[in-house]
C-alpha cells in the first residue's frame, strides 16, 4: 500500500485551502505541504462566487462598528460576537494580502475601488472583480501556489476517512477525551486504489454540501465530504439546519442540478423582484424591500411562488443601463442573452436555490476542531460568524481570515507532534466491484427529493419526520453497498450527502423555533433559548 508523509495536509483547494497552504509553505520552506483536490485545482465553491468580498476599507464612509453590527443583525441572534469582530477587524489586512498575491478588484477611474453593495449591508463595501470575484481570487491564488517550491498538489484524488484512534483498535465516541487525526485514507483516482497519508497536522477545507438539494448554486463538488468525515471521526458539528438558499438563480424549465447565480449585487444595483402580476412585492415583507438579508427575501419569494402558483419569480433590470449591467455582470448578461434574455427589454426569470451551509465542523477561535491536529476552515467549519444566516459576501472574508488564524496555530505546534506509524493499510477483503450502478444514482435521486421536498427553505414537523424516516433507510442501503463493494467517488459521496443530509434534518428536528434560516410552520416565532445545537 502506498504511504506518503507530510507535516501539512491540506484537502481542498479554495480560498481556505490555499491561503492556508502559502502561509504554512512560506513560513516553513523546508517543510512539506501536500494539497488534496478530488477534481481539478480550481473546480471548487470559490470559483462560483460571484458577488464579492466585504471589507471595510473606506472608514471616511463606513466603519468597523457598522460591518459588525449588519452581520450580528443577518445572523439573527447566533453570532459569536468575539468571532465577528475578529473576522471583521482582521478582515482587511487579508484582503491586501490576496492583492499583493495578484488579485484584482474593480477600481473607479481615480483609482479607487468600487464598491458594492447587498442585501443586509448598511454601506457600499463588497470589493468584486465583475461579476466572477471568486474565480479572479482563486485565479491569483493558484498562481502564487505554483511559485511555492514546497507545496505539492494532488488533484483527482478522493478523501475517504479521517485516520484516529479507532483505527489503532480502540473504541471512540463522542465523549472520548484527546480523539486525534493521524492523517486519512484518500482514493487515488489516477490509480484507482486507496492510499494513506500520514501528517502532523490536517486542514479540512472542503467546502459546502449543496448537491444534497436538488437544484443548487454549487457545483458538482459540494457533497459535504468534510463534514461528513468530521462526524464519523467523532467530531462536533453544530448549526447545519441553516441552509441557505440563494434567493436569485436562474431559472431555466428543467434544469436541476447546479444552477446558474445571479448575483446578490444585481439587486444592489437597483435589480426590482416582482411577481408575475409584475407586481414588487418584498416591500410586503421587509421594510428594505430588495435589500433584506437573503432569508427574508428566500422565504418571500417562495411565499410568492406557492401564492401565485408559479415556478419562479421575475428580477426587473430592465431600467438599468445596459452597458454599465455588460461591464458589471459580463456573464451573467451573456448567460441571460444565450437563452433568449435581452435584460433591456425582458425581465430575467429567478427562484431560490440550494447555496450556502452556515453550519459545519465546530471550531474554535484559532480554527481547531474538536479533534486534536485537525483544524476546518471555509465553508465545511462552523465558526460561530455566520449564526442562523450567513450576511452576504462575508464568506470569502472568514476564509482567508480563518485560514490565517489556522496556519498560525498549526505553525506553532508541528515541531512537537510525531508521525503515528502504527496504523493499518486498507482492508478491501471480501468487496466486489458494484453490479449496478443505479443502486447509487437512484439512492442519489431520492436522497435529493427528499431534502428539496421536505426541508427545504419552510418546513415542519410532519416533513422532517418523513425526511428522517427516508434517510435512516438510504442510510442503511448505502452502507450495506460500502460494506459489500469496492469504493468509488460516486459511493463515497453518496455516504457523505446521506449523512449531511442526516444532519441537517436531525438538528432541524432539535430546533423547536423559526429562527434565520431556519423555519417551521410549527414553531413560527423565535424561542427565548438561543443555542446552538451541537451534534
Amino acid at each position: 500500500m502506498s504511504i506518503q508523509k507530510t507535516d501539512f495536509l491540506v484537502i481542498g483547494s479554495g480560498i481556505a485551502g490555499l491561503t492556508y497552504a502559502l502561509k504554512v509553505a512560506d513560513r516553513f520552506p523546508d517543510k512539506k505541504v501536500l494539497v488534496l483536490t478530488k477534481a481539478t485545482a480550481d473546480e471548487t465553491n470559490t470559483k462560483y462566487a460571484q458577488g464579492g468580498i466585504a471589507v471595510v476599507n473606506d472608514l471616511e464612509n463606513d466603519s468597523f462598528a457598522k460591518h459588525i453590527e449588519d452581520t450580528l443583525i443577518a445572523g439573527d441572534g447566533l453570532c459569536n460576537e468575539k468571532i465577528v469582530e475578529i473576522v471583521v477587524k482582521e478582515g482587511p489586512e487579508r484582503v491586501n494580502e490576496i492583492i499583493e498575491w495578484g488579485a484584482r478588484f474593480d477600481k473607479e477611474a481615480d483609482g479607487d475601488f468600487k464598491r458594492g453593495k447587498e442585501g443586509g449591508h448598511s454601506e457600499s463595501r463588497i470589493l468584486h472583480h465583475k461579476d466572477i470575484t471568486g474565480w479572479e481570487m482563486e485565479r491569483a491564488l493558484i498562481s502564487a501556489v505554483e511559485r511555492q517550491k514546497n507545496i505539492e498538489f494532488v488533484k483527482h484524488c478522493f478523501v475517504v476517512d479521517i485516520l484516529t484512534q479507532h483505527h489503532r483498535g480502540y473504541l471512540v465516541t463522542k465523549s472520548t477525551p484527546d480523539i486525534e487525526c493521524y492523517g486519512v485514507y484518500v482514493l487515488n483516482l489516477n490509480t484507482n486504489k486507496i492510499e494513506k497519508i500520514l501528517a502532523k497536522t490536517t486542514l479540512l477545507a472542503t467546502g459546502g454540501n449543496g448537491q444534497v438539494y436538488r437544484t443548487t448554486t454549487n457545483p458538482a463538488i459540494a457533497t459535504g465530504d468534510g463534514v461528513a468525515m468530521t462526524y464519523r471521526a467523532k467530531g462536533k458539528i453544530e448549526n447545519m439546519e441553516f441552509i441557505q438558499f440563494h434567493p436569485t438563480a436562474l431559472y431555466e424549465p428543467g434544469v436541476t442540478g447546479q444552477a446558474f447565480l445571479i448575483t446578490e449585487a444585481v439587486r444592489g444595483d437597483g435589480g426590482i423582484l416582482r411577481n408575475k402580476h409584475s407586481e414588487a412585492f418584498m416591500e410586503k415583507y421587509d421594510e428594505r424591500k430588495d435589500l433584506a438579508p437573503r432569508d427574508i427575501v428566500a422565504r418571500a419569494i417562495d411565499s410568492e411562488m406557492k401564492r401565485t402558483g408559479t415556478e419562479h419569480v421575475w428580477l426587473d433590470c430592465r431600467h438599468f443601463d445596459v452597458e454599465k449591467f455588460k461591464e458589471h455582470f459580463p456573464n451573467i448578461y451573456d448567460k441571460c442573452l444565450s437563452i433568449g434574455i435581452d435584460i433591456a427589454k425582458n425581465m430575467i426569470p429567478v427562484s431560490p436555490a440550494a447555496h450556502y451551509s452556515c453550519g459545519g465542523i465546530k471550531t474554535d477561535e484559532r480554527g481547531r476542531s474538536s479533534i486534536r491536529n485537525l483544524y476546518a476552515c471555509g465553508e465545511c467549519a462552523s465558526t460561530g460568524l455566520h449564526g442562523a444566516n450567513r450576511l452576504a459576501s462575508n464568506s470569502l472574508l472568514e476564509a482567508m481570515v480563518f485560514a490565517h488564524r489556522c496556519s498560525v496555530d498549526a505553525s506553532e505546534t508541528v515541531n512537537n507532534i510525531s508521525f503515528r506509524e502504527d496504523l493499518p493499510d486498507w482492508n478491501a477483503r471480501g468487496t466486489s466491484e458494484p453490479r449496478e450502478m443505479i443502486l447509487i444514482t437512484q439512492s442519489l435521486k431520492e436522497l435529493q427529493l427528499v431534502m428539496s421536498d421536505y426541508v427545504g427553505i419552510v418546513r415542519n414537523d410532519v416533513r422532517l419526520q418523513r425526511a428522517i424516516r427516508r434517510l435512516d433507510l438510504l442510510w442503511e442501503e448505502t452502507e450495506e453497498l460500502y460494506r459489500s463493494s469496492v469504493v468509488s467517488p460516486q459511493l463515497l459521496e453518496l455516504r457523505n450527502m446521506i449523512t449531511v443530509g442526516y444532519l441537517i434534518v436531525k438538528e432541524a428536528m432539535f430546533r423547536k423555533e423559526s429562527r434565520g434560516l431556519h423555519y417551521n410552520t410549527d414553531y413560527p416565532e423565535k424561542s427565548p433559548l438561543v443555542q446552538n445545537i451541537v451534534l
